[in-house]
């Protein structure tokens, strides 16, 4: 056929030959350029029928774009010669590459990324290639892979002899026999998972130089293929790492139930193993040129890419749905974020990994059509090695997502995937890597995609922040993240370091709003814990949650925090509930905000309300401890006593050790006269919590009512002392000056709280244990100033 034309493609040479037709060189006479011609055997199409649907696929497998897939450009028909036009790609093969030597690991993760990239692709749109092996996967001139044959025919009986490789020719129409899966060899049905495996014989390959399988009779070939172990890779090449051997050996299994599940897994494995280039961002693999050049297509006996694939379809309707067989996975509701891996080998990275996730959490709560567990649920879980569907089941989720973060200089890369807790497979897996200044706009990638795996339904709102680009400078994005790992020790050391951190974040970048309303939740808690008195902590955290929301009114963490401090230093009941809607509104997975909310509910007297807010931020947050603690003082303030004192048994059989449960417990008991159990759960959390303030004077005024004068005051003599050394509000002595029965005096400690603006002033309206004074008409005039509301108190 040299120097014949079919269609405007002028034969130029004969560059291979093989039982599935010859492939030419040829000139594409209309667009310049040399395109890859293959002939095929006389009677492959014997009718109309089945070349109109030959045409049919072949227009379907054209659509496959992708730089490591050679691409079909047509299909034709001229003079009884049926023909398939494709992309020319000059260079060698893999396996005559290999015939050389061994490749470095370097080169193994390179060409398996862009080769498991491929298969991604390609699986994705239906096809599974059934055949891959090192003759069927060119390596161009610019060192890029380039699959040349996918989709391999069942049906397809060559017309010359076959490879030597192969077992006979039926079975060389179904793969090359040192390649096949074992499922494939025992006539079961087959899927993508079968790519899985011969792509684990091609990494095999490159990195020992031989095959996973080396007997050469067929009959002990198929043996050991269905039987015996490949031997480990590093026996053979102790240069290849552990991690790349357990990738090899993984995608090897003899079960696919066992083997990555998806191309797209797989995917994620290499990547992490690939080291992070000192450039600003990874280049996407660029399409080699299309440049002709003398030498000829290394083919070999490599049969096409589309012929293959093409004639499944003609001689099987409905293959894809059988090769692929993806089931439909019911919807996905609720999903936990677990731990990132810290993969950067360095331990002192390990605040970045937690920090990445909890603001990949961060950025995912905030689609509304999802439940996602908060970060102190999932946390519970770093370094376990706990099968993900238990974790899925103690979370209370659909799905789980896990994953790795890398730092590199200023390069950070994330790799992620979705794996469905019901059938423990991976649903979705990617890697992103980026500058850190990026890291903001990346979140946003990762949460959107995951978003739309699980058909979640976005607003337009949620859609347009997921996809906004934010940048922040990567000096204040690192100080950030430290910020956040000490603000979650909540000792007020860590907290001091967190404050300090955050404002270094601020400092290095004044437009960093994330930065602003962390601070504000900083000062929050240092008042909280007494590190500061209210009077300084609370405008600090006004001001720093108010610019958080002049920079991006879009975050539900500020209008949070300003929430908090409108309700406990302001009292300003009724924006403080404004506030509160408004960040549940942008962010209905915010569990913390559900929490404050909640209490803040029962301040208002709405207890089903509060107690129901609470129930959902337990859901968001199942493992948390002090959750559930809450939730019992929303039945407490609701006076439903045996409600909680029933949570709070539970709690501290559980939790022996969780000194809040004791005191939350021995106060119930307080206020309905049950002194002696009172006292017991109050002395045994000032055991596991000493001089805790808030404990002290609870347990005071236990003694007092009790008739242990001398031990309430010597509880109100150690209160005096420690707010020398600190801020202890006055409320705490008023309790002790209650149960002692100095009414006067008790009066005269709530005025100075007054006076300081301490947080307890607006939960007096409610709090049980405030009920000796509630008839008192200095009391209730006092509730009048705090609440600027005469009359309408919770309470009679």
């Amino acid at each position: 056929m040299i120097g014949q034309t079919l269609g405007h493609y002028r034969i130029l040479e004969k560059v291979a030959a093989g039982g599935m037709g010859v492939v030419y060189r040829a000139r594409d006479e209309q667009l310049d350029r040399d395109v890859a011609v293959k002939a095929l055997p006389s009677g492959t199409l014997s009718d109309d029928a089945t070349r109109r649907h030959f045409r049919k696929e072949a227009t379907a497998l054209a659509k496959l774009n992708h730089p490591n897939i050679e691409t079909v450009y047509e299909f034709g028909t001229q003079d009884g010669v049926d023909f398939l036009v494709m992309e020319y790609v000059p260079g060698k093969t893999l396996a005559e590459r290999l015939a050389t030597g061994t490749l470095p690991e370097k080169d193994v993760i390179a060409l398996g990324i862009q080769i498991a990239s491929a298969l991604e692709e390609a699986h994705d749109r239906g096809i599974v290639h059934r055949d891959l092996k090192p003759a069927n996967i060119a390596i161009t001139t610019k060192g890029y892979a380039k699959i040349l044959d996918f989709g391999l025919a069942k049906s397809l009986r060559p017309v010359e002899g076959g490879s030597s490789e192969t077992l006979t020719n039926s079975q060389a129409a179904a793969g090359t026999l040192p390649y096949m899966p074992p499922e494939q060899l025992k006539g079961e049905p087959v899927d993508a998972r079968a790519d899985i495996y011969t792509m684990g014989g091609v990494l095999y390959e490159m990195s020992t130089g031989r095959r996973a399988f080396q007997e050469e009779l067929p009959s002990r070939l198929i043996d050991a293929i269905l039987h015996q172990p490949p031997v480990p890779v590093r026996a053979l090449n102790p240069r290849i790492s552990p991690e790349l051997e357990t990738v090899i050996l993984k995608s090897l299994d003899k079960d696919p139930g066992r083997r990555y599940q998806s191309a797209k897994e797989l995917l994620v494995d290499l990547r992490r193993l690939q080291p992070i280039p000192p450039t600003s961002a990874a280049p996407p693999a660029p399409r080699p040129t299309r440049r002709a050049v003398s030498r000829r297509l290394a083919y070999g006996t490599a049969a096409l890419l589309a012929l293959a694939a093409l004639l499944v379809a003609v001689n099987a309707g409905g293959w894809r749905d059988r090769l692929l067989g993806r089931p439909r996975f019911p919807q996905i509701r609720s999903i936990a974020v677990l731990p990132l891996e810290n993969f950067s080998r360095d331990p002192e990275q390990e605040y970045f990994a937690d920090g990445m996730t909890e603001a990949l959490i961060g950025t995912i709560a905030r689609t509304k059509a999802l439940r996602v567990t908060s970060r102190t649920s999932v946390m519970r879980y770093k370094g376990t090695n706990m099968p993900m569907s238990r974790i899925a089941r103690e979370l209370h989720v659909d799905a789980v997502v896990e994953g790795s973060v890398q730092r590199s200089g200023s390069q950070v890369q994330i790799a992620v995937q979705l794996i469905d807790a019901r059938s423990d497979r991976s649903l979705w897996a990617e890697t992103y890597q980026n500058d850190l200044s990026d890291v903001l706009t990346m979140q946003g990638s990762v949460a959107r995609a995951i978003a739309e795996e699980v058909r979640a339904q976005l607003t337009p709102e949620e859609r347009a922040g997921l996809s906004v680009t934010r940048t922040v400078k990567p000096e204040a994005y690192e100080a950030y993240l430290r910020g956040l790992y000490s603000l979650n020790k909540r000792t007020p050391g860590d907290l001091n370091d967190a404050v300090a951190s955050f404002q270094k974040a601020i400092n290095l970048d004044p437009s960093y709003a994330l930065a602003y309303a962390a601070l504000a939740d900083g000062y929050n808690l240092l008042e909280d814990q007494g590190e500061l008195p209210p009077r300084v902590a609370m405008p600090l955290a006004r001001a720093a949650a108010k610019k958080a929301l002049e920079l991006d009114d879009s975050l539900a963490e500020p209008h949070a925090s300003l929430a908090t401090i409108e309700w406990t230093y302001d009292w300003d009941l009724t924006t403080a509930g404004r506030e509160f809607e408004r960040a549940l509104f942008l962010n209905p997975n915010y569990a913390t905000a559900r929490e404050w909310d909640g209490l803040y509910l029962t301040q208002v007297g709405r207890f089903d309300d509060a107690i129901t807010q609470m129930q959902i931020a337990g859901q968001l947050d199942p493992l948390s401890l002090i959750i559930e603690v809450n939730l019992a003082r929303c039945y407490y303030f609701a006076r439903r006593y045996d409600r909680a004192i029933e949570l709070l048994q539970s709690l501290v059989q559980n939790e022996p050790d969780f000194w809040i449960a004791h005191m939350i417990l021995g106060q119930t008991y307080l206020v309905m006269g049950r002194l002696s159990e009172a006292t017991r759960e109050l002395e045994r959390a000032n055991v596991l919590l000493p001089d805790y303030p808030r404990n002290l004077g609870v347990l005071g005024d236990a003694y007092g009512r009790a008739g242990r004068r001398s031990e309430a005051e010597k509880l109100g003599q150690e209160l005096a002392k420690l707010s020398r050394a600190r801020y202890v509000s006055p409320v705490y002595s008023a309790m002790i000056r209650m149960g002692l029965g100095d009414k006067q005096q008790a009066l005269a400690f709530l005025e100075r709280a007054y006076a300081e603006r301490s947080d307890w002033m607006p939960q007096l309206d409610i709090e049980p244990e405030f009920d000796l004074l509630r008839s008192d008409p200095h009391f209730r005039a006092l509730l009048r100033r705090v609440t600027q509301q005469p009359g309408q108190h919770v309470l009679p």
